[in-house]
């Protein structure tokens, strides 16, 4: 107490009926069920000084007198108190009344209430429609909102440019999902293919399955996450009290229906990688390890966001994103203002800042719904198949996937328009985005990757020009080989020494 430091008191309940320690035990009979609380008391400078003295009150209600080397029991409450007083430790005992019991649990449940609804109530993310500038990375968020099938979306850019803000402004524009009451993998009650075992087996049993309505979940994969955190293992606290082997989900699984968001994904583990690939692909995430074996679908929406500077991805990686996006700094003095501006408004009153913007963003959300309900009916004729297919193999793209991933991309480009036809302008937009990580990068070719893309783009559906055609112009264009370079310089240096001897200087 000299030093005047707060008190620190622990406090345990015991249950009715539980045999009490020390002096003056419980009643005997069978334990009751147990039930824990810690509740740590920080006391003025001035009850410090004094001391514990006559008649005291801790928690609810516990009353007692200070005996000195002794203990001093009530049974008003079921607490145990340790108090410090002249710099030792002095332990008060009580039991717990019948009677008091129902107050007891009718105040723990009212604490953890308030405790759930404080840690819930988070401060609303920026509106998605005041976002200035950045048109490709809205979209293609927009986009994959519309066609989950798309494979998600990479944006590569300048630190400070809003990336991982217009991400996470998405949700707010998502609609409500309807999911399985306590179910782990936030399953569908009306698709297999996003039910987990459980809840699959149920409903082919017949059974009733409960189901409540949630906002599409945004998991975050941080970088310093572990293996077992992201794929899930064995529940440790299950298998200690009831001895029973249980899963414990990971973030695959609590992403699944929702948008899995990786910031700097260029600096992610390589174990990670190979993971989140392999859910991505599947839809599912198959766990085999400390002897669980268990299979749950983990159909998610992949958003990666980095920095070039700090790395490249690996080409694996890569190529999964359906869409790729490069962002820089708004260079235009009026717009760089216009975001000073709006982020201060949202810094000081968020949700002021967000009321202002609720008409933009409920015109915006119904039209995405409607483009959800469309997207299905959208029709892209053969012909058009056939010169994306064109722009695809001119390109070099390995595999289908670019074929395939442009083909959906623009049927939800016309969806979002609200149409039911995609034309060239359709595939114009967003071919760049959906191709320009796919290309092969040559350090002797003077275009990048999106730049090539419209190249070929416009010398096929503007300007009508076949396959044949295209190829021809490209091997003319192409750089020389070693080979072909070394024979032309041999060529030339033959024609300008003749009538020479070997080593004869020709002059200048």
């Amino acid at each position: 107490l000299s030093s005047r430091r707060p008190l620190s008191l622990s406090l345990s309940c015991r249950g009715e009926g539980e045999p009490n320690e020390g002096r003056g035990g419980g009643a005997k009979g069978e334990p009751g069920e147990e039930r824990k609380a810690s509740v740590v008391c920080l006391l003025g400078r001035r009850l410090a000084m004094k001391g514990v003295k006559g008649a005291r009150r801790c928690g609810g209600g516990m009353r007692g007198r200070r005996a000195e080397g002794g203990r001093s029991r009530s049974r008003s409450s079921g607490v145990v108190a340790l108090f410090s007083s002249g710099g030792r430790l002095r332990q008060r005992t009580t039991t717990l009344r019948p009677s008091s019991r129902p107050a007891a649990q009718a105040t723990t449940k009212a604490v953890a209430e308030a405790g759930e609804s404080s840690t819930t109530a988070t401060r609303r993310a920026f509106p998605f429609t005041r976002v200035v500038q950045q048109e490709d990375m809205k979209l293609g968020l927009l986009l994959n909102v519309i066609d989950q099938r798309i494979g998600g979306l990479l944006v590569m850019g300048d630190r400070g440019t809003g990336k991982s803000v217009v991400v996470r402004a998405v949700i707010d524009l998502l609609p409500e999902i309807e999911m399985v009451v306590g179910d782990s993998f936030n399953s569908s009650p009306t698709d297999p293919r996003l039910m987990s075992k459980e809840v699959r087996e149920a409903v082919q049993r017949g059974e009733e399955v409960k189901t409540r309505k949630a906002k599409t979940p945004l998991v975050e994969l941080p970088l310093g996450a572990t293996e077992d955190r992201v794929c899930g293992t064995l529940d440790v606290e299950s298998a200690l009290q009831s001895g029973s082997k249980a899963f414990s989900p990971g973030l695959l699984g609590k992403a699944n229906r929702g948008i899995l968001y990786i910031d700097e994904v260029n600096l992610l583990d390589d174990s990670l990688v190979d993971v989140v690939l392999d859910a991505a692909a599947g839809g599912v995430n198959t766990v085999e390890r400390e002897g669980i074996s268990i299979t749950h679908p983990a159909s998610f929406i992949m958003i990666g966001t980095g920095n070039p500077e700090e790395g490249e991805l690996r080409p694996q990686l890569l190529d999964r994103f359906g869409l790729y996006v490069e962002i820089s700094t708004v260079a235009d003095p009026d717009l760089r203002l216009q975001l000073a501006l709006n982020r201060t408004a949202y810094d000081m009153n968020p949700d002021a800042f967000y009321e202002s913007a609720a008409e933009e963003q409920e015109a915006l959300r119904a039209k995405l719904l409607g483009a959800k309900k469309l997207v299905k009916d959208v029709k892209v004729g053969k012909d058009l198949r056939v010169k994306i297919s064109t722009v695809c193999s001119l390109l070099d793209i390995d595999g289908i996937r670019g074929d395939m991933v442009v083909v959906r991309t623009a049927k939800a480009y016309a969806a979002f328009d609200g149409r039911t036809e995609v034309t060239d302008e359709d595939v114009g937009r967003v071919v760049g985005m959906c191709l320009g990580h796919r290309t092969r990068k040559d350090p002797l070719d003077p275009l990048g990757g999106v730049q090539k893309v419209n190249a070929v783009f416009k010398r096929i559906f503007a300007d009508g020009l076949t396959y044949e055609d295209v190829r021809k112009m490209q091997e003319k264009s192409a750089p020389k080989s070693n080979k072909e370079a070394e024979e032309e310089d041999q060529g030339d240096e033959k024609k300008g020494r003749g009538g020479l001897k070997p080593g004869q200087w020709k002059g200048l």
